[in-house]
């Protein structure tokens, strides 16, 4: 993560000199185009009125009238016909000037020296302190010709704004990396802390110790991996517990099938008694064979196989051979079995649409009271058909039904009443029916009954 704040750092500053370089060469050529323009300019007008003023007033002390504007902030050269110079105020770094150049503007023309200058940068071509980057007029006095070179003297102007300039251009780049460098720290630091709760989360610790004080990306980013977090610690108490259940329930038939297995080699039992153990061992090898076809058709299922074929089928008839079934396990516990089965067609996987409604009907018949009643029904809401199975069996908790589709689940009830079952069945039901684009609706109350409510699109 220290790579990281380095990164940013070093991004944001190259962000910084890269748009002040853009900023700078924008100015320059706003300058080129505009601002040098109209400085030559405006400085063309303040030569010519110098002129007329020398023109007009030809009493005047031409010496001591330049060497006045000078002090105002002014750098003038001045020549006549004969090559006598003069200077005023300020030096110039370079008193470069062509003959052509002191001619041309001694026959009357105006030199624009300032507009003509080289397109170099604005900085050298504003402040370039050369006789060349001036403005030259003709100046009439008494009867005599002069060239009047002039341009503003810039370091008499502005020599405390280059300071002031400067300070804050400093000033601003140290205050701007400051802030770089101690924002950065506090933008990256929740991703810092992120990265060592996703290692706690690598080595099985998923109580990770988060603050959640922002409210920006980073903020949300925080609040999803705490959910994330809490969910992995759902998932691995589920697989946990799978481990449990699964080896408990694979345990449990074997044991006994060992058991009974050693029991069968006792020649002394008698024919009868052998019989029974037989007829248990092959009871807990059916029991071993279901769990393994829910096991397999679980995985199927969870890996999304193409195992679904769609058909269009009577799902009234469908319940029907289903219910006929098991009438004689239904007549033989004394229950009532009641139903209204009409013919209504659906498509969907008769297979699998056959295993939910198996394992409904024989949670409702293994976990009924005796004399208990069944109520089964389908009824046609348009666009999905209801299908009820309600009993009057020995009902749950709101606490278990909660996780009454998690796998291996059974409630404690169910258990202590050793009914026979691997916790799979309601589990393998939540998952057909939501492939077939469906949901199931479950209410129940302990020791009264439960109702379970399929709705399956047509």
């Amino acid at each position: 993560m220290r790579s990281l704040y380095v990164k940013f750092v070093v991004i944001t500053i190259g962000i910084m000199i890269i748009s002040s370089v853009t900023a700078f060469l924008l100015s320059n050529a706003y300058y080129q185009q505009k601002l040098k323009p109209y400085n030559d300019q405006k400085n063309t007008v303040i030569a010519q009125s110098i002129a007329s003023f020398v023109n007009d007033y030809s009493g005047v002390d031409l010496q001591a009238y330049l060497e006045h504007i000078s002090t105002i902030g002014y750098q003038i050269y001045l020549v006549d016909s004969a090559g006598n110079e003069s200077y005023f105020g300020a030096s110039f770094r370079d008193e470069t000037l062509s003959v052509s150049t002191k001619e041309y503007v001694l026959n009357g023309n105006t030199y624009h020296g300032i507009l003509d200058f080289p397109n170099k940068t604005f900085v050298t071509g504003f402040f370039a302190n050369e006789l060349q980057n001036t403005i030259g007029v003709p100046l009439e006095y008494k009867e005599k010709n002069y060239a009047l070179f002039i341009r503003p003297d810039i370091k008499l102007l502005f020599n405390e704004m280059h300071y002031l300039f400067g300070s804050i251009l400093i000033l601003s780049i140290a205050l701007s990396i400051v802030m770089v460098v101690f924002s950065t720290k506090y933008l990256v630091k929740p991703i810092s802390n992120l990265t060592k709760a996703t290692k706690s989360l690598a080595n099985g610790q998923f109580n990770v110790d988060l603050s959640v004080t922002r409210h920006d990306e980073l903020g949300e980013l925080t609040h999803s991996f705490l959910r994330m977090s809490k969910k992995l610690e759902q998932i691995d108490d589920v697989r946990k517990e799978f481990i449990s259940n699964i080896s408990h329930d694979i345990q449990s038939p074997l044991s006994n099938i060992k058991g009974y297995t050693n029991l069968l080699e006792n020649e002394s039992i008698s024919q009868e008694e052998r019989g029974q153990y037989i007829s248990i061992i092959n009871g807990e090898i059916r029991r071993l064979s279901t769990l393994t076809k829910q096991l397999l058709l679980l995985a199927s299922l969870d890996r999304n196989e193409d195992i679904m074929k769609k058909e269009s089928f009577n799902v009234g008839q469908h319940m029907k051979e289903l219910v006929h079934h098991y009438q004689w396990l239904v007549g033989e516990k004394g229950i009532m079995l009641s139903y209204s089965l009409p013919d209504i067609k659906i498509t969907g996987d008769p297979s699998l649409l056959n295993t939910v409604w198996d394992n409904l009907l024989s949670n409702a018949i293994k976990y009924n009271k005796p004399n208990g009643s069944i109520d089964i029904s389908i009824e046609d809401k348009g666009e999905f058909v209801s299908v009820t199975f309600e009993d009057t069996g020995i009902g749950m908790k709101d606490t278990e039904l909660k996780r009454i589709f998690d796998r291996f689940y059974r409630a404690d009830i169910a258990r202590t009443r050793t009914v026979e079952g691997s916790g799979l069945g309601l589990s393998i039901v939540a998952t057909i029916v939501k492939l077939h684009g469906g949901h199931i609706i479950v209410n129940s109350e302990e020791a009264v009954g439960s109702t379970f409510i399929v709705e399956i699109p047509v």
